[in-house]
């Protein structure tokens, strides 16, 4: 299981605890199903890195954002740790949904190309505060999210269109 978070200086320490309570539960099922589960966090700013479970919870860190850094790390380390032909690879990003726009094209050939034909799952969290809902509703990163949604797939539909 592959943790990706956003720990730019826009993640506050709510939306990090929200992230690891969306984490729980396909933790939960993974361990349940599954006698060996390896669980791989990777946080972001505009680098990523491989971190132990508390950094990656409680690390203080700060920056720009491209989330294209998390998944190219996370396509490394598959390719060097977990053969797709003998392991199930399953990934959730947390985020408060602000990426680079110069960061879209890389974002989105690495989701197409390289990371969701190699997942069973891929599960995406974007928080923001309350007053923020409106602003991040069109995210650059939720609408490339959201390209990936058939578009006649009501239940995926957030404005429920």
């Amino acid at each position: 299981m592959f943790c990706l978070m956003d720990v730019s200086g826009s993640m506050s320490e709510h939306m990090k605890d929200l992230a690891k309570r969306f984490y729980m539960l396909p933790l939960c099922v993974l361990t349940r199903r599954y006698r060996h589960v390896e669980i791989v966090f990777i946080r972001h700013t505009d680098r990523a890195e491989e971190v132990d479970e508390d950094t990656f919870f409680h690390g203080p860190a700060s920056g720009g954002t491209l989330v294209s850094s998390a998944l190219q790390a996370s396509d490394e380390i598959v390719r060097l740790r977990f053969r797709p032909a003998d392991w199930n690879i399953y990934a959730a990003q947390a985020s408060d949904g602000d990426n680079s726009t110069l960061d879209s094209d890389a974002l989105s050939r690495l989701l197409t190309e390289e990371i969701l034909p190699v997942t069973q799952f891929f599960a995406y969290l974007e928080s923001a505060r309350p007053a923020e809902h409106i602003r991040y509703a069109n995210s650059s990163l939720w609408t490339l999210v959201s390209t990936f949604w058939l578009p006649t797939d009501r239940r995926c539909d957030p404005q429920g269109q």
